[in-house]
């Protein structure tokens, strides 16, 4: 209970949140008092109960939810902003991504003991995830990536990065163990040859996953899965030549997306040099920029900018539509939230004492981090586009889902023999 009272702070600053938005956007008009009032009224009441049940069950980190609320309220208010019907949906979705926290959350701290010995079965189910998009799935922008079923949209590679952080943690902390384990029944030779077939699977499901992206076309998120296998291997890998050998495999198959995909050439050109076909391929980068530089640092107010000229702006670029009418300071103060989730993450890492559970949490930690970086360094041309969801705010039902699905891992890490300290340090 001294806990509790401790951190009502970050309570208030996230009941202010969303009654400052709610009412800014009833003063310009968006929506009726009613609706407004129900929105901000579920994610607050979401967020407190859900905060005094991980307080009062001593489920762990109690920072962690909380900085996952602000993003998610944050992600509410501009998706009302943009449209009411999108308001609603963003705000089911996060009622339906809290249930599945809490699912995983208590699955995960009981069975994690045996999450480790399914690696091949993580395998497999992505190539049969895979496999079903190619024979069933649609076509969006550009990419072959969703599976319709009754209506309901699924994109199967937001379910597949989680079990590809899951087979690379059991992978990799097996062959840190092997060593450990097998050290005085077999010669040191034969260790790292071991250790070397262990380390080449990885890579093998690595490339084979991207692989299967490519054919989707699907880069944003063969990228992900690029960085976090390669954060594995540079953290559990102990040859210097085997990482560098892997990353020039990922520059050379970079190379050859970059030479023969002519969408991959269309980003690029458009990064490069928006402005030369402002009309056409640089029409989205383009305006993203005058809706960034418009804001300025203190931003237009929301509901005073004019987030409807940006193409796809609701999941793509709705980082600039935040930064229009948040301004740059805004911008930053969302980038500061995904800061803190990614260091709560790594603190969770090195305060748990087994090994694949603290691998698990670098590799969604990573996971989080550098799809936060790809999303926000595309709509501010630090590099080049690739269609990837911003964590908890765009608009995007399986990107929702999957993501509260890792923090609910995460957070079942954080409890498990020990609590992760409250302090920020």
């Amino acid at each position: 209970m001294e806990r509790m009272i401790r951190n009502i702070r970050p309570l208030l600053l996230l009941v202010l949140l969303n009654s400052l938005g709610m009412l800014l956007l009833l003063v310009k008009g968006a929506e009726s008092a009613e609706y407004m009032a129900l929105l901000c009224g579920i994610m607050c009441a979401v967020s407190i109960a859900a905060y005094i049940i991980i307080t009062l069950c001593h489920l762990g980190d109690t920072y962690l939810f909380i900085i996952i609320s602000m993003l998610s309220s944050v992600g509410v208010i501009m998706q009302s902003r943009i449209n009411g019907a999108n308001g609603i949906r963003q705000t089911t979705l996060y009622l339906l991504g809290v249930a599945c926290f809490f699912v995983t959350l208590f699955l995960y701290r009981w069975l994690h003991r045996y999450f480790k010995r399914f690696t091949l079965i993580y395998y497999g189910v992505s190539l049969l995830l895979f496999a079903l998009t190619a024979v069933l799935g649609t076509v969006r922008n550009g990419s072959k990536n969703w599976i319709v079923l009754g209506g309901v949209s699924i994109q199967p590679s937001e379910f597949i990065r989680i079990l590809f952080v899951l087979s690379m943690a059991a992978i990799f902390t097996n062959a840190r163990n092997l060593g450990k384990s097998s050290k005085k029944q077999m010669p040191e030779l034969e260790i790292k040859k071991m250790r070397y077939m262990r380390l080449s699977i990885a890579a093998g499901i690595a490339f084979s996953n991207a692989m299967c992206l490519f054919l989707q076309r699907e880069w944003g998120i063969a990228l992900l899965f690029f960085a976090i296998y390669l954060s594995f291997l540079y953290i559990y890998g102990e040859s210097k030549l085997f990482f560098g050998a892997n990353i020039m495999a990922v520059l050379c198959a970079a190379f050859v997306g970059i030479r023969y995909m002519s969408h991959i050439q269309v980003r690029v050109a458009a990064w490069l040099d928006p402005f030369a076909d402002i009309t056409g391929k640089g029409y989205q980068i383009a305006q993203s920029l005058f809706a960034i530089g418009a804001g300025g640092f203190s931003g237009s107010g929301i509901g005073n900018g004019s987030p409807y000229f940006i193409p796809v702006v609701s999941s793509d670029f709705i980082f600039s539509a935040i930064c229009e009418e948040m301004g740059v300071l805004g911008g930053m103060a969302v980038l500061m939230l995904y800061f803190l989730l990614v260091y709560r993450g790594f603190k969770i890492a090195l305060s748990s004492t087994n090994e694949f559970n603290k691998a698990v949490s670098v590799g969604l930690s990573v996971m989080l981090g550098i799809q936060t970086f790809i999303i926000t360094g595309g709509v501010t041309k630090l590099i080049p586009l690739t269609g990837i969801t911003l964590p908890f705010i765009s608009f995007g039902g399986s990107s929702m889902i999957t993501t509260f699905i890792a923090l609910g891992i995460l957070q079942a890490i954080s409890g498990i023999k020990g609590e992760v300290t409250d302090e920020i340090e």
